[in-house]
C-alpha cells in the first residue's frame, strides 16, 4: 500500500511507469487465466 501510494503519487515520470507495466502485465495473466478456464 505504502508503495503503491509513494510511486503513483511522488514518481510518476520515473519508476511508476514501470509499476503500470507490471500492474497491466498482471491483468493480462489474470483475463487470460480467466478465458481459459
Amino acid at each position: 500500500m505504502y508503495g503503491y501510494g509513494g510511486g503513483y503519487g511522488g514518481g510518476y515520470g520515473g519508476g511508476s511507469s514501470f509499476v503500470l507495466i507490471v500492474v497491466l502485465f498482471v491483468l493480462l495473466i489474470i483475463v487470460g487465466v480467466s478465458f481459459m478456464s
